[in-house]
């Protein structure tokens, strides 16, 4: 009996631990009502990103079955107008969302892991190896991130992950650099040495001491680089270089220029998508300054 309860109770307490954690996490989420809007916003984009079947239909990407006429005002029948196939811009603009939301999260995903991968073995293994690294880091940092994206999307067959791989592998530096100077940090603790000291290898150092105190801001950045990895994925639909199979906020504002609704007034082309674009960006970033502030709180700054 005692050792079964031994391992209960210390799984118990571990998860205890975390459930008041995630408690104290959400009081002081709260405090943030900045925060709070941008997480309601995104509640409310992801929710009809999965309803888009329903709330839209499943044939709207259909040119030929389209039910309007083109370039059609808002109106009753079509609230926010037609674009010029005669398709109902509210459908494409809910199924844009899915595409938008997904090329951000996958997008930042790759970046943030790229550059925590390199940051912890960085700051971990320092010497030269962290002065070759770091350069190449620089390298990537001073190099435009639109512009690189740019030409990998263009070499690279034009697809959705073509997208997501052209923005992670780009827009990891930034993160790579936070992570090399927390891990130093870190690694500059008394409970490290004793973990050295205890036989602890370099793998058991960098994912159970190190990888932990940098997760914080590891989801800080993650939140804060899913707005520029969808206002990159919105850039490069623009400039002609999204997947044309799959509807897109950027892609929409390609077919507005395309179809010449800047010059012929068609607004209601234009300002939803771009609308859209500008919400869904500074939701997360103020979900990621929220995030910050709770988790990296500094002293003297009210909340």
């Amino acid at each position: 009996m005692t050792t079964e309860t031994g391992p209960r109770s210390a799984s118990s307490l571990v998860w205890a631990r975390r459930r008041g954690s995630v408690s104290r996490f959400w009081q002081r989420y709260r405090a943030h009502r900045a925060g709070v809007f941008g997480l309601a916003g995104l509640s409310s984009i992801a929710l009809i990103a999965l309803l888009a079947p329903v709330l839209a239909g499943g044939d709207v990407q259909n040119v030929t079955a389209a039910p309007g006429r083109a370039l059609e005002a808002p109106s009753g029948r079509f609230p926010l107008g037609t674009d010029q196939f005669g398709r109902p811009l509210l459908a494409l603009l809910v199924w844009g969302a899915r595409v938008s939301l997904t090329v951000g999260l996958l997008a930042a995903a790759l970046s943030v892991a790229i550059g925590t991968l390199v940051g912890i073995v960085a700051g971990h293994y320092g010497g030269w190896f962290a002065t070759v690294v770091m350069r190449i880091t620089d390298w990537f940092l001073v190099m435009p991130t639109l512009v690189l994206a740019i030409v990998l999307a263009t070499v690279m067959s034009r697809s959705i992950w073509t997208v997501i791989i052209a923005i992670g592998v780009t827009s990891w530096p930034t993160t790579a650099r936070l992570v090399r100077a927390q891990t130093i940090a870190v690694e500059s603790r008394p409970y490290i040495e004793r973990a050295r000291a205890l036989g602890g290898g370099h793998r058991h150092i960098m994912t159970r001491h190190v990888l932990p105190n940098v997760l914080p801001l590891v989801l800080a950045q993650t939140t804060l680089g899913i707005s520029s990895a969808i206002l990159t994925e919105a850039t490069l639909a623009f400039l002609g270089l999204g997947d044309p199979m799959v509807v897109s906020w950027g892609g929409m504002l390609q077919d507005a220029r395309e179809a010449g609704a800047v010059s012929s007034g068609h607004w209601w082309y234009l300002a939803p998508p771009g609308i859209a674009i500008a919400f869904v960006a500074l939701s997360f970033t103020l979900c990621g300054r929220a995030i910050e502030s709770v988790l990296n709180p500094k002293p003297g700054v009210a909340r």
